[in-house]
Formats: C-alpha cells, sequence, structure tokens
C-alpha cells in the first residue's frame, strides 16, 4: 500500500484529475446505481475548498501587506485593468457572436421563486455595502470584497506592529496553505464525485433542445480563452502566449469546470501562482479580488442570454445599443456572486435595457438554469482561470521589462 501510495503521489495532479474525472464517466455510465454512495466525494472536496478559502485570503492578505516594504513592485493597478479590459471584450464577443448566430427561444421555463437585482444601481450598491460588511459576517458568508477590504486595513494598520506578532500571522497564513495543499491533493476523488454527480443526475438530454444556445455560450467563451486572452497577454509580454494560457486552463480551469465556483477554485489558483514563481504579495490580493470582479464568462452569459431574450421578442437592436449592452453586461458581470449560477440573476438587470419584463427575463433566466450543467461549468473555468493568467502576465510584463527570464513548466 506504501508503495502503491508513494506511485500515485509521484503522478502529476493533473494527470490524477484526468484518472479521476474518466473513472467517474465510466461509473456515472455503466453502474449509477451501485456508484451513488461517490457523490459524497465531490460535495466534501468542493466544502472543504469553499471553507478554507475565506480564511485563507484573509491571512495571506493581512500577513503580506504587514509585511510588505515599501516601493515594492505589487503591479496591482495593471492586474485590475487586465480585468476590466478582459471582462468587455467577452462581453463584446459576446454581442458580435449573437448577431452573427442570432439565438431564439422557447421561453416554457421559469424561476419565478429567485428574486434579481433591480437595477445597475442596486448591483453596485450591493458591491459597496460588502466593502463594509462585518468582518466575521463576511468570512461567514465568504464575501471577499469584505474580507480584502478588512484583510487589506489590518494589514496596513499592522505595518508598525511587532516583528513576533508579524511572524506569528505569517505562520498561520503558511498553516493554512499548508491546509489549502492538503485539500487539493484530493482534487482527484472529488473530481470523480462531481462528474459522477453531474452525468449521472443530469445527462445530456435535457440539453439537446438547447444545443444552438450552447453552442453560442459556450463557442463565445472558447474564442475567448483561446484568441481573445492570448493577444492581450501577446501585447503585454510579447512572447508566445499559449504556453501560459494552456497552463491556467490546464490545472485551474479543470478543477473550476467542476466545482462551478470562481470562490472555491481560490485557493487552486493560488497554489498555481506560487507554482509560477509569481510575487505572494500581488496574487494573495489579485486572485480573491478576480474572483469577484474578473468574470468574463459571466459577461458572455449575461450578453448571450439577453440578446436571445430579444432575438426572441423581436426586438430590433442597433449597433449602439449591442455597444450599451457589451458595457452593461460587464458591469453586471463584476457583480456576480463566484458560485454556481451567479451571473444568471443579473441577465434581468441587462433585460431591462431593452424595455423587457420581468417575468420575461426570469423565465430566459430559468432556461439559463437548465443549459447550466454545462453553461455555468465553462463560464467558470474562462473566469477562474482567466484570474491567474492576467496576473502572470502583468508580473511577466515588469519581468520582461526587468530583463527576466519567464520559464513555464
Amino acid at each position: 500500500m506504501v508503495n502503491l501510495k508513494n506511485k500515485w503521489n509521484k503522478i502529476s495532479l493533473v494527470k490524477r484529475i484526468i484518472i479521476g474525472l474518466i473513472i467517474g464517466i465510466i461509473l456515472a455510465v455503466t453502474i449509477p446505481e451501485t456508484a451513488k454512495p461517490i457523490i459524497i466525494l465531490g460535495s466534501l472536496f468542493v466544502g472543504a475548498l469553499k471553507s478554507v478559502a475565506p480564511i485563507l485570503v484573509f491571512l495571506l492578505v493581512m500577513s503580506a501587506l504587514s509585511q510588505h516594504k515599501s516601493g515594492h513592485q505589487t503591479n496591482m493597478k495593471s492586474i485590475i485593468g487586465l480585468y476590466i479590459l478582459g471582462t468587455f471584450l467577452a462581453g463584446l464577443v459576446a454581442v458580435v457572436a449573437s448577431f452573427m448566430f442570432p439565438v431564439s427561444l422557447t421561453l416554457a421555463a421559469s424561476a419565478e421563486n429567485l428574486t434579481p437585482p433591480g437595477g445597475v444601481v442596486e448591483v453596485l450598491k450591493t458591491l459597496l455595502l460588502n466593502i463594509v460588511d462585518n468582518p466575521v459576517k463576511a468570512l461567514y458568508n465568504a464575501n471577499y470584497i469584505g474580507i480584502l477590504s478588512w484583510a487589506v486595513l489590518l494589514g496596513f494598520a499592522l505595518r508598525n506592529a511587532p516583528d513576533s506578532t508579524k511572524t506569528m500571522i505569517s505562520n498561520f497564513s503558511d498553516a493554512v496553505s499548508q491546509i489549502v495543499r492538503w485539500v487539493i491533493n484530493f482534487a482527484p476523488l472529488g473530481i470523480m464525485g462531481l462528474v459522477f454527480d453531474s452525468i449521472a443526475t443530469n445527462g445530456i438530454e435535457s440539453l439537446l433542445s438547447y444545443g444552438k444556445l450552447l453552442v453560442v455560450l459556450i463557442g463565445c467563451m472558447v474564442f475567448v480563452a483561446l484568441v481573445i486572452n492570448p493577444i492581450i497577454v501577446f501585447i503585454n509580454i510579447r512572447k508566445n502566449p499559449y504556453p501560459l494560457v494552456f497552463k491556467c486552463l490546464k490545472e485551474s480551469g479543470i478543477t473550476a469546470f467542476f466545482t462551478r465556483s470562481s470562490a472555491a477554485n481560490i485557493p487552486v489558483n493560488m497554489s498555481l501562482c506560487e507554482k509560477l514563481g509569481l510575487d505572494n504579495d500581488t496574487y494573495s490580493i489579485s486572485i480573491p479580488l478576480g474572483a469577484t470582479i474578473n468574470m468574463a464568462g459571466a459577461a458572455v452569459t449575461i450578453s448571450v442570454l439577453t440578446l436571445a431574450a430579444v432575438n426572441t421578442l423581436g426586438i430590433k437592436v442597433d449597433i449602439g445599443m449591442a455597444l450599451i449592452l457589451s458595457l452593461l453586461s460587464a458591469v453586471c458581470a463584476c457583480g456576480a456572486s463566484g458560485v454556481a449560477g451567479g451571473s444568471l440573476l443579473l441577465i434581468p438587470v441587462a433585460c431591462s435595457l431593452f424595455g423587457i419584463s420581468n417575468d420575461i427575463a426570469m423565465k430566459i433566466v430559468g432556461v439559463g438554469f437548465i443549459v447550466g450543467v454545462l453553461q455555468d461549468s465553462c463560464e467558470t473555468a474562462l473566469n477562474s482561470s482567466t484570474d491567474v493568467l492576467f496576473t502572470a502576465t502583468a508580473e511577466f510584463t515588469q519581468w520582461t521589462k526587468e530583463g527576466k527570464e519567464i520559464l513555464i513548466n
């Protein structure tokens, strides 16, 4: 058993995850009833990630800022700029694709028990209120904007604290980071349970009637991941962007695809940033921030489903309105929560731009939940992997200016 365990641990994590993925698919197709208990493995894995992520972010950011040396470059301005640009361009791509391949829907589904935001102002108001949330409540509810604001304030306040205090905080931070590594090592079992649950519970039959919608949604996300993002990276680092793009998709996108939560994927992303040799002072802030505001996949979802509603109702849209929708979807995407289906409840806000009633908009949300088995998985994979991609891009740009070599293993 010890030799088997050692051989298993020597295999790279990505390969182990793929093995778990394959086993999960085989079990779901062949013996779904007998193997049903393994669903708990997926729930435990996601639960563990979600539970450790808030305290990890809080301690890492507080520790990094309390020990931050004056004049040290963090590249946060560049990263936030990349987040905003990437989200806007994703929304624009979705609008263009929706004009090229218009989709109409049969509005049979509904989501009447859900309450969407009242408008963009309400979305922004919620974001601002989250900043000043009670710290204990922020940690309990995994409100990362609130966690970040308190961690930043405490980090700055502790800069003049004794070295013994800073060392204690750093030790706690390292301890939680070690717990994260232990949790991530169980990813193959967690992914096996998640993919089994997804296939055994939902299947693909319910998605066939929405095939064209899924093609447009997922096609836009793939285009953003493999064309738009690499162009952004190349313009910044002036090197072949695809080794970095594929590494982020492979090591962050795969787990995000199955957890369907940017928040749950924060520990995975931080571990990847560490592997890439990025600055802890930077990624300890940019990764949890990205899980909240870097939502390219959400911008795609909001734009495509809104224009599907517009086409279904026969509303004419000019170029000016389309551009406004791109901006609105980017703003709404920033307010999407980092949990499964978080972007769907912002669709009524975008629909209101075209005078579409809330009743109709909530039926579109219902359609979104039906296709969410694939749409939300792809959306989260794009969102989460891009957090690392843009964080690395900003730092690699600085390395290029300083003449440092960029190595991606």
